[in-house]
């Protein structure tokens, strides 16, 4: 996503980060991400579980996507951190347009399951060209 903050920012979008995780986690994530958006921490679970973002089965979390996704983070020179918290934890992503309409609504079954940046920004560009 940082490849086209600008883009995002250019039509008009505020990203914002949700982690369940916090003190010294969510530290140092925004300091090893050298995190630019807000970070909200969530450690209740009330807005995971808001959108269905509940607990993962096994074979997703640790399975064949999610290797493949750790490695090729690997080829990029980015070391995988042993998970803290609940690894099992589902994330996901949600697209709020500013009447508050839910444009994007992706609950991950595992890590590796993402919708790409392009497909987030096709559907703001399009939610922009019907307004």
């Amino acid at each position: 996503m940082r490849q086209q903050e600008a883009e995002f920012e250019q039509l008009g979008v505020q990203i914002v980060i949700v982690t369940f995780q916090s003190g010294p986690m969510a530290e140092a994530y925004v300091r090893e991400s050298k995190l630019s958006w807000p970070l909200l921490i969530d450690d209740s679970l009330q807005l995971y579980k808001s959108y269905g973002m509940e607990r993962g089965r096994w074979q997703d979390i640790f399975g064949l996507e999610s290797i493949a996704s750790y490695a090729k983070l690997m080829m990029r020179g980015r070391k995988p951190r042993m998970p803290a918290g609940d690894p099992y934890q589902l994330g996901g992503d949600v697209l709020i347009d500013p009447r508050g309409i839910v444009r994007l609504h992706h609950v991950g079954n595992g890590p590796a399951d993402r919708p790409s940046v392009e497909s987030i920004l096709k559907i703001v560009r399009d939610a922009d060209q019907q307004s």
